[in-house]
């Protein structure tokens, strides 16, 4: 898409925040937001976009919000704006968050569930409607506080529905009942609906913990105690570490043991590994003394930045081979066609512990695989 739109002149790059001022009648801030050691959403990449806009500016120009960021974030940039540009300089600022997903971003922008315009005058609404006006999708038009809180509201509603069906799944253990029932049963009511009902070993990526994290830390600066939500936090790190304990609970002392991790990155179709689950299982395994071999299709690179002490191997059958036992960590299509056969020729002995109840019990036991699952 890239090449195609720069060939025929409708996409071109710049170099200078100058530029691309003078070009757009909306100018779109699109910086990292990455999370302070506090929870807090770093904001100095848009405090130095913003005055750079400002001097830049000489016709009316829309300010956007594209990075997730706090709520009232947009009066911190229409100020700083003010504040650098010229005087009588024109300009609007707008919320407009993106809810892309990782591996399908393509598809999510043609085809997004809503479209959040927070404005605050009629000019920039006019404007930003006709922008996406090809898109046809369901737009929802409000002000600028309400479309930053929409960003950090929905991705932790969804980080608390993952946290919620862990918890159900854990009482299906107890009790002998199975989640993937139960989830469906939820599902099938219009108020729930299936989406993110899926239990495993909690939330990863780049946006729900640091989403979480930043709405817990804005509650607070406002003076209220989200505590909801740090319970969502709680119960998602509490998630990881009975994944652990099954490990150990099977192979009795981890110490010494071969322990094999098939997936790296957070989910599958991307090589993201940000605070991915299973990176901190394998530096879990790592630091309880287990000799860890791990395989994933695309996040090799990205895991060997932030991963040591592991061996990563060539493929996932090499990564197997000897193996005391299998942990499955992300539900990539390579691993649920895997040659199972094969599998359980070549580990030591065939124990799996599947973080993300990607095999059907029984078929595993039928296989004569130790198979443990989340919820099952």
């Amino acid at each position: 898409m890239v090449a195609k739109n720069r060939k025929s002149k409708r996409l071109k790059f710049g170099s200078t925040i100058q530029q691309a001022v003078e070009f757009g009648e909306v100018v779109f801030i699109c910086v990292g937001t990455p999370p302070l050691p506090s929870g807090a959403p770093d904001l100095s990449a848009i405090d130095v976009v913003s005055r750079e806009i400002a001097k830049h500016l000489k016709e009316y120009r829309v300010i956007v919000e594209k990075s997730t960021v706090p709520v009232q974030t947009g009066e911190k940039v229409k100020t700083a704006i003010q504040k650098y540009a010229k005087p009588g300089t024109t300009f609007d600022v707008v919320s407009n968050p993106e809810f892309l997903r990782e591996g399908s971003a393509v598809k999510d922008a043609f085809s997004p569930d809503r479209i959040v315009i927070g404005a605050e005058s009629d000019r920039a609404k006019e404007l930003m409607l006709q922008l996406y006006k090809p898109l046809k999708a369901k737009t929802i038009v409000t002000d600028i506080k309400s479309a930053e809180l929409i960003k950090h509201a929905s991705n932790s509603f969804l980080a608390l529905k993952i946290s919620f069906i862990n918890c159900v799944a854990n009482i299906c253990e107890i009790s002998g009942a199975n989640v993937i029932e139960v989830a469906r049963g939820m599902g099938l009511d219009s108020r729930i609906g299936p989406g993110f009902l899926n239990a495993g070993l909690g939330y990863g990526g780049s946006c729900f913990p640091k989403d979480v994290d930043a709405f817990v830390d804005i509650a607070a600066r406002m003076g209220y105690d989200f505590h909801l939500l740090r319970e969502v936090q709680r119960i998602n790190q509490e998630q990881r570490e009975r994944f652990l304990k099954k490990i150990e609970q099977e192979l009795w002392v981890v110490r010494g043991k071969k322990i094999a991790v098939w997936g790296l990155a957070f989910k599958p179709n991307t090589d993201d590994v940000r605070e991915s689950p299973a990176i901190k299982i394998c530096a879990a395994l790592r630091d309880a003394g287990a000799k860890v071999r791990a395989w994933d299709p695309k996040g090799m690179d990205r895991a060997k930045e932030v991963l040591t002490g592991v061996e990563f191997c060539a493929d996932m059958y090499s990564a197997v081979d000897g193996a005391d036992c299998l942990a499955l960590c992300t539900e990539w299509d390579d691993f649920k066609n895997a040659d199972l056969a094969e599998v359980k020729k070549l580990m030591a002995h065939p124990t799996v512990i599947d973080g993300r109840n990607l095999w059907d019990p029984a078929t595993m036991t039928k296989k004569g695989f130790t198979y443990r699952s989340v919820g099952r």
